[in-house]
């Protein structure tokens, strides 16, 4: 990858970590309401740190921690939005 698609990247995942507290409404608004949690969330999340694992895995000068860190989080994160559906 180019050093602009990188930088690109790095924003988009950047936006999408900002969403994933923004998404966090909808299951709060349901659990107050005593109904089941939204997948909407943790899909999110999931989707935000699989973005940064590969931002930290693929840029130039690898960040390992920047990926070990975020990669437990596409696991349980894919868990709970699939559970949270059945």
């Amino acid at each position: 990858m180019s050093e602009k698609q990188m930088s690109v990247l790095g924003w988009v995942a950047t936006f999408m970590s900002v969403m994933m507290y923004v998404s966090y409404f909808p299951q709060i608004i349901n659990n107050l309401a005593g109904q089941k949690g939204n997948f909407i969330q943790p899909l999110v999340a999931a989707i935000n740190c699989s973005l940064w694992v590969y931002y930290g895995l693929f840029k130039k000068e690898r960040y390992i921690p920047l990926a070990a860190a975020n990669a437990p989080g596409i696991v349980f994160d894919l868990v709970t939005a699939i559970t949270a559906l059945i």
